[in-house]
């Protein structure tokens, strides 16, 4: 068991058990486990992750926790490819948040740790706000940078539940709205929605404005 600690510095009294199993340690991928990366090893990158996404949600005591006593690492094969699986351990709204979301505040963790893969979308492509994992995550941290801790205090308030208005209560929009601007904001129309006008009918006006043909 490994006794994680707090991102203040200061020991948890929340101890989580960090389980990993090595299911197909004869097959080339289990052995490569094995010697390369190891059960030890994997524990401490498990509860180093743990640390940070308590720091991402602004989780500083066992009272803004998730209760999650175990966390498991399995490896496994699927048609030769190793992968792993563990739990989820932030708030899921008492399982009323639309599974996109929860996928993006995943994804989002990532993003923020540094380690999104190069074969996401790019910022501003998507479907819908809650199409989930990359899309999500970035939708995410434009709100993120709407309001620093967004992310945190959407957590906090997803504990006992779900609400659509808890983005309206947060950054004063809905999230269509806010779908709406960020990708404007990505499409090259952002200064229609903030001033009405294309950049071309501005730079029109500027010019008209100071009579010059340049």
């Amino acid at each position: 068991m490994i006794s994680s600690r707090c991102t203040s510095g200061h020991l948890s009294t929340q101890a989580v058990q960090y389980t990993v199993t090595n299911n197909v340690a004869t097959t080339p991928g289990g052995a490569k486990f094995t010697n390369q990366i190891g059960i030890a090893y994997s524990k401490q990158t498990m509860s180093s992750a743990t640390d940070f996404i308590w720091k991402t949600f602004q989780q500083t005591s066992n009272a803004d926790r998730k209760n999650v006593p175990k966390v498991s690492l399995s490896i496994d094969s699927i048609d030769g490819v190793a992968y792993t699986a563990n739990n989820v351990i932030h708030w899921n709204g008492n399982r009323q948040t639309p599974r996109g979301l929860i996928e993006g505040i995943a994804d989002f963790v990532r993003l923020k740790a540094g380690y999104a893969p190069g074969h996401w979308v790019k910022p501003g492509k998507g479907d819908r706000w809650d199409q989930g994992y990359d899309v999500t995550a970035h939708f995410l941290d434009y709100c993120e940078g709407l309001r620093s801790g967004f992310v945190a205090e959407l957590n906090k308030k997803m504990r006992t539940g779900y609400n659509g208005n808890y983005f309206v209560e947060l950054l004063g929009k809905t999230v269509d709205q806010l779908w709406s601007d960020y990708e404007a904001k990505h499409s090259g129309n952002y200064f229609v929605e903030l001033l009405g006008k294309t950049v071309g009918q501005l730079w029109s006006d500027n010019k008209a404005k100071y009579n010059t043909t340049n």
